[in-house]
C-alpha cells in the first residue's frame, strides 16, 4: 500500500469523524429529515402502486399523506392516553408485584433458604419505571410538536422528486451508468423500507389481537409499543415484550403468561426469520456484528430515535455501497454472508 493510498484512507476517515460529529450537534434537524426521508420513500413507493391503478397523482397524494397523518395521530393519541393510565395504575401494579415476590421469597424460606427481604423489596421500587414512563409520554408531545415540520418536509420532498429526476438525466446525461446506480439504490431503499414497515405493523397487529384475545389491559399501547421496536433488531423485540408480559403475570394466571411468551416469539421468529427475508431477499441482510455497533453508534448520535433509525441508516449506506461497483466490496463486509 503506497503512502498516497495511506492519506487517503486517513483523509476520509477525518471526513467521517467531521460528519458525525456534525450530526450529532445538529441531530434535532437530521431526526426530522430522516423521517422525512424515510417515510416520503414509503409514501412514493404507495402513491406509484396507486398510479398503476390509473389513480391520478393528486389524488393519490393526498389519499396516502392524509391516511398517514391521520392513523399517525390516532395511534399518538391512543399511546398518549394508555400511557397515562398506566402511569396512574403503576402503584397497584407495584404493590402487586411486591406481593408476588413476597410470596416467592416466602416459599423460598419453606425449603430453607435464606432471603433478606427487605433488599429485594427496596430494589423493586419502581420510581424508575415512573421516570421511564413520564419520559415516553414527553417523547410523544415532542413527535407531536415537530409532526406538522415532518409532514410539511414530506410534502416538499415528494413534491420535489419528479423534478430531482430530470435534474440528474441533465447532470448525467453522458453517464448512463450513473442514473442506473441511482435508480438501482432507490429501487433497493423503497422495497426496503415498504417490507420492514409493512412487516413491524403486521407485528404490532397481531401482538395487539392477542392481547386482547388474552384480556391483557392496554392491549394498543403494546401493539404500537412492538411495532416500533421491531425496527431494532434482536433486543428490540424482547423489550418490547417485558411490559406486556410482566403485566400479564400480576394480572392474569401464570398459564395466560406462558403462553403469552410462546405466541410473541413465535410472531416474532415467524416475521423476522420468514416473511421479512422472503419480501427483502438474503442479499440486504445485516451482519449481526454491523447491526451491533451501529445500535451504538446512531443511539449515541441521536438518541433513543437513533436507535430505531439505526438500522434504516446502515442499510440506506449498505445499499448505496453495493449500488456502485467501486465501492460494492464494503456492501459486502457489511452483509451477513453464510457458510456454504
Amino acid at each position: 500500500m503506497d503512502e498516497e493510498k495511506i492519506r487517503n484512507y486517513f483523509f476520509y476517515l477525518a471526513c467521517i469523524v467531521v460528519i458525525i460529529a456534525g450530526v450529532k450537534i445538529a441531530s434535532e434537524i437530521v431526526i426530522v429529515l430522516f423521517l422525512a426521508i424515510f417515510i416520503s420513500s414509503i409514501i412514493s413507493t404507495l402513491i406509484k402502486i396507486l398510479d398503476k391503478r390509473h389513480i391520478p397523482k393528486l389524488i393519490s397524494y393526498l389519499l396516502v399523506l392524509g391516511f398517514f397523518t391521520l392513523i399517525s395521530l390516532l395511534l399518538a393519541y391512543i399511546v398518549n392516553i394508555s400511557l397515562k393510565d398506566f402511569i396512574t395504575n403503576l402503584p397497584t401494579y407495584e404493590e402487586k408485584l411486591q406481593q408476588t415476590i413476597v410470596n416467592i421469597i416466602s416459599l423460598a424460606e419453606n425449603y430453607g433458604y435464606s432471603i433478606d427481604k427487605k433488599t429485594i423489596l427496596d430494589a423493586l421500587n419502581l420510581n424508575s419505571f415512573f421516570g421511564i414512563t413520564t419520559n415516553l409520554i414527553g417523547s410523544i408531545g415532542t413527535f407531536l410538536s415537530k409532526f406538522l415540520l415532518i409532514i410539511i418536509g414530506i410534502g416538499f420532498i415528494l413534491a420535489e422528486s419528479k423534478s430531482f429526476e430530470k435534474k440528474l438525466k441533465i447532470l448525467f446525461r453522458k453517464e448512463s451508468d450513473k442514473i442506473e446506480h441511482f435508480n438501482l439504490f432507490s429501487n433497493n431503499i423503497q422495497k426496503y423500507f415498504l417490507v420492514k414497515t409493512a412487516t413491524s405493523f403486521l407485528t404490532g397487529f397481531l401482538v395487539a389481537i392477542t392481547l386482547i384475545f388474552f384480556d391483557i389491559s392496554y392491549p394498543i399501547l403494546w401493539g404500537v409499543i412492538a411495532m416500533l421496536f421491531n425496527f431494532i433488531p434482536v433486543v428490540g423485540s424482547i423489550i418490547a415484550a417485558v411490559p406486556a408480559i410482566l403485566l400479564s403475570f400480576l394480572t392474569s394466571d401464570l398459564n395466560t403468561t406462558l403462553i403469552l411468551i410462546v405466541l410473541y416469539l413465535a410472531i416474532n421468529i415467524f416475521i423476522s426469520n420468514i416473511i421479512e427475508p422472503k419480501f427483502m431477499g438474503k442479499e440486504l441482510g445485516l451482519s449481526p456484528l454491523v447491526i451491533f455497533f451501529s445500535l451504538i453508534l446512531w443511539g449515541w448520535v441521536l438518541g433513543i430515535v437513533g436507535m430505531f433509525l439505526a438500522v434504516p441508516i446502515t442499510m440506506t449506506l449498505k445499499i448505496a455501497f453495493d449500488s456502485n461497483k467501486t465501492t460494492k466490496w464494503i456492501s459486502l463486509l457489511m452483509s451477513s454472508v453464510k457458510e456454504g
